[in-house]
């Protein structure tokens, strides 16, 4: 019997790489199940060839009673005993896995590819039904508006929806590998534009890992003005999103009037770093732009003005009794559901679990200040658009708390050469949920490998199984809020 077990650890403390536990593969996939029967999360679990010419999988998942997380490995060939039979939360990164190399987890229950791939790995039909009225309806992955590719397949009876097949990896562009050997002059920049939306949440993820594998110390003013960032990205978003949703069922004001308060909260990011996507704000060892006493009075009002505006708006959303009729009762993810599927950030939160990275595993600033974690109980629309409210309240307060309390001093230092043969894990509470990166250094100091798991990684799965027994016609809806990224899940 291997002695092996899991290792404990924190959030963006870096580990040699040669402590990382190698289990058995019948103790690897125990663990796993084990451990998320017991109230944890698989936040990763992927795969990198090893020496022996087979392969090396390595899972993550949380340590909730420790207050920490755990980190193992096991060595496989190249097929292995699927694990989802037991922990459904492996299904989705099995699917990758055997995608992307050609190795099989044997009794998966359906081992088709996760992305639009032409590899023979797996199943690549749609699932099909027969019978009076069943019939099927495919959408996309050309979408009108501006919105990104993907495909879904729904099989039908009538009007209900009984399945929902969500094809996707049209936005692939293979930023993994092109991470291997960096950190280099365009890292960060495949950080900030790997899903556009969230550029200050990857970017953090991504220098944490370049501080705990260079023992780099930031400044607490680097680290307020960076998540201060971060909140301003998570205000523009779930302000956008209740526009969007007010949009689906023909509240146009609020569409309208959401619209262009989103556009003053990405000003707001603007005003700090000339752009309204935050791209250059975050640097390893802190921030790249300061604010001086004038900006930070300018910034103060500013915040107030477009929150008092939010504020009015939302409002009209909860007392609307057409608009909560239609959100409430539609589209549910039950918590059962949310906890077997490994659903991460606010539409875990709206079915009333308490899971938030900046209370669970803090890091930068959320270390000394925290944000109270926002619940609702339903698991519907109206939840997650309800939770995405609360959010923005307390964004702002936490931005006006830091912004009254800013320390002097540098804004950033100098990064040093990264630790080989060492791994660090970064966890980012970003505005969709969850964001971990997984840093693996070699020989030399540079990236040997690199994995990022965005939220929408976890969730797309939630929204096929909160669109069963729906209204085909309520998918726009239920989409919306969900609002998942298409290119930061196919990277």
């Amino acid at each position: 019997m291997s002695q092996a077990r899991p290792l404990l650890f924190r959030n963006c403390e870096a580990l040699p790489s040669e402590e990382i536990p190698v289990l058995r593969f019948e103790e690897f996939a125990e663990f796993i199940s084990t451990t998320v029967l017991n109230n944890n999360r698989l936040i990763a679990l992927f795969a990198h060839p090893s020496d022996n010419n087979g392969f090396r999988l390595f899972a993550i998942t949380t340590a909730r009673d420790e207050g920490g997380l755990q980190i193992c490995s096991a060595n496989v060939a190249e097929n292995f005993p699927s694990i989802t039979p037991h922990c459904t939360q492996a299904h989705w990164f099995e699917r990758e896995i055997a995608e992307t190399f050609g190795i099989t987890p044997v009794g998966h229950p359906w081992l088709k590819p996760i992305r639009f791939t032409s590899s023979p790995i797996g199943d690549t039909s749609f699932h099909s039904i027969s019978g009076h009225e069943a019939h099927e309806v495919a959408v996309g992955p050309v979408h009108a508006g501006v919105i990104e590719p993907g495909h879904f397949r729904f099989s039908c009876n009538g009007e209900n929806v009984l399945h929902l097949e969500i094809s996707l990896g049209y936005q692939h562009r293979g930023i993994e590998q092109a991470l291997i050997g960096g950190p280099n002059v365009r890292t960060i920049h495949y950080m900030e534009t790997l899903a556009g939306d969230t550029s200050v949440g990857h970017g953090i993820a991504y220098c944490q890992n370049i501080e705990s594998l260079s023992h780099c110390r930031v400044s607490l003013r680097g680290m307020i003005i960076r998540s201060i960032a971060l909140e301003l990205e998570r205000l523009a978003n779930h302000t956008g999103d209740l526009g969007a949703l007010a949009g689906d069922v023909g509240y146009l004001p609020v569409s309208a009037h959401c619209g262009r308060i989103r556009g003053d909260f990405l000003n707001l990011t603007a005003y700090i770093c000339g752009n309204r996507l935050g791209r250059g704000i975050v640097r390893p060892g802190g921030a790249a732009f300061d604010l001086d006493e004038g900006q930070l009075s300018a910034l103060r009002l500013r915040l107030d003005q477009a929150f008092d505006d939010v504020n009015i708006t939302a409002q009209l959303l909860w007392e609307t009794p057409s608009v909560v009729n239609r959100f409430e009762g539609t589209g549910i993810l039950s918590a059962s559901q949310c906890r077997e599927l490994g659903i991460v950030g606010p539409p875990a939160r709206a079915a009333g679990i308490e899971q938030d990275t900046r209370l669970d595993f803090p890091s930068d600033v959320f270390n000394f200040a925290q944000i109270p974690v926002s619940l609702w109980h339903a698991g519907d629309v109206f939840g997650r658009a309800y939770v995405r409210w609360l959010e923005i309240v307390r964004s702002v307060e936490f931005i006006r708390n830091q912004i009254g309390q800013l320390p002097s001093g540098s804004i950033g230092v100098q990064a040093g050469s990264l630790t080989p043969n060492s791994i660090s894990v970064s966890l980012v509470e970003g505005w969709r949920g969850e964001i971990c990166h997984v840093a693996c250094t070699g020989d030399d100091g540079r990236f040997q490998w690199y994995k990022i798991i965005d939220p929408s990684f976890h969730n797309w799965a939630g929204l096929a199984l909160a669109m069963r027994n729906q209204q085909i016609s309520d998918f726009p809806l239920c989409n919306k809020s969900f609002n998942l990224s298409y290119c930061g899940h196919d990277l």
